[in-house]
């Protein structure tokens, strides 16, 4: 298995922007697809953002055209650039790799967004 330590979020206004990190220790060799999802109270894990080995990109409707997720492949890291952050996007936001096809998850970071 692997370790996944993500960092990053905060506390800013509406249209501001944030960046998160997600690093990845351990045997890291085996991991394909990494992503980000996310949970608001009350509601469920969703998708934000996913990213192949071969940097194939896939986003959620709602942040298409302001999130871009990249990967450092030397150092297994995962970003999550963030920008023209609206109050809806204020959640918890979990890093995922693909490891072997099982899915391994970090601790998560809060991001909120005021009004």
């Amino acid at each position: 298995q692997v370790l996944l330590v993500t960092s990053g979020g905060g506390l800013v206004q509406a249209g501001g922007s944030l960046r998160l990190s997600c690093a990845a220790s351990g045997n890291t060799t085996p991991i394909s697809t990494m992503g980000w999802y996310r949970q608001a109270p009350g509601k469920e894990r969703e998708l934000v953002a996913t990213i192949t080995n071969s940097g194939s990109t896939n986003y959620a409707d709602s942040v298409k055209g302001r999130f871009t997720i990249s990967r450092d492949n030397a150092k297994i890291t995962l970003y999550l650039q963030m920008n023209s952050l609206k109050p809806e996007d204020t959640a918890l936001y979990y890093c995922h790799a693909l490891w072997r096809n099982i899915d391994c998850w970090g601790r998560g970071t809060q991001v909120t967004v005021s009004s």
